[in-house]
């Protein structure tokens, strides 16, 4: 296990902010992650709550601006939000274009060359990040969750829905549902993974959710203003189809007038704060 690098750390909310990196043997580089911990965690281990951003952002926008904190020290949570993609890679096209390449990792290990060497980013969250915050964190790694927004509601429902035992409880804000019929996923997976469209389906969430494996709820909220809705690229009705096919409970929640924003996440923060206390934590 690589050590620790402290790049900061604050009070809030009677717990800490933390902002760290570490080497990642899975990046093969070195990678960046923010952690709050709850003031229970002074005396004990906690649940995990991680989240994943989306596209352009960095393991900040989360704890800066949504406001999670509050929440998380009310429920006894530790929340953990890890960059997006590996940065500074010198991997020939990384800084080209805002949606591929830095900060647009997309949660999966990419096969493709020259990509596989660094972004390896499903491996990472759902392996490598969870190995560091259980050996430098009081975490309890029997009891953890994820969540997400955009780019990043598509890598935890992905996360979730693969690892059912792993994770107790999944939401997500403005989730990419169905990246392999909208353009966003149909490049990143033609970059990262190839022409080989099963290989796609292993990372698409409507797919996912077909094989009946997870059987939590699930909770989405999706703005109704929101212009990634409107240019078809976060295709909510086709997760919704596929959850009632074969019968998974899904609360897809259509909230009007909210963009894609963090002050819509801001605003419904604490039913996704709750919905995950309810599952993670002990008495419920």
């Amino acid at each position: 296990m690589s050590s620790l690098n402290t790049i900061s750390e604050s009070v809030c909310f009677g717990g800490t902010v933390g902002f760290y990196s570490h080497v990642s043997s899975t990046c093969n580089s070195r990678m960046r992650f923010s952690v709050y911990q709850p003031p229970q965690a002074r005396i004990q281990s906690v649940p995990v709550l991680y989240y994943l951003s989306g596209l352009t952002c960095t393991e900040e926008n989360f704890m800066v601006k949504a406001g999670a904190e509050r929440w998380a020290a009310k429920y006894g949570l530790m929340l953990v939000a890890p960059d997006t993609s590996p940065r500074n890679t010198d991997t020939p096209g990384e800084e080209e274009d805002w949606d591929l390449g830095t900060g647009a990792g997309f949660y999966v290990d990419a096969v493709r060359e020259p990509w596989n060497r660094h972004y390896q980013m499903y491996s990472y969250v759902t392996r490598e990040l969870p190995e560091a915050i259980a050996a430098h964190f009081p975490a309890r790694g029997d009891r953890q969750s994820i969540f997400g927004h955009s780019m990043g509601g598509h890598g935890a429902l992905v996360c979730a829905l693969r690892n059912p035992q792993q994770y107790l409880s999944v939401s997500a804000f403005a989730p990419v549902t169905a990246p392999t019929r909208c353009p966003w996923g149909q490049k990143a997976f033609t970059y990262y993974l190839g022409s080989d469209r099963d290989r796609w389906r292993d990372y698409d969430a409507s797919e996912l959710v077909l094989r009946g494996d997870f059987n939590r709820p699930i909770l989405i909220d999706v703005g109704t203003a929101d212009p990634f809705l409107a240019q078809k690229q976060l295709l909510p009705e086709v997760f919704e189809r596929a959850c009632s096919e074969v019968g998974q409970v899904l609360t897809l929640r259509m909230q009007p007038g909210y963009d894609h924003s963090y002050f819509f996440i801001a605003t419904f923060i604490e039913d996704h704060i709750r919905h995950h206390a309810a599952a993670l934590v002990d008495d419920g």
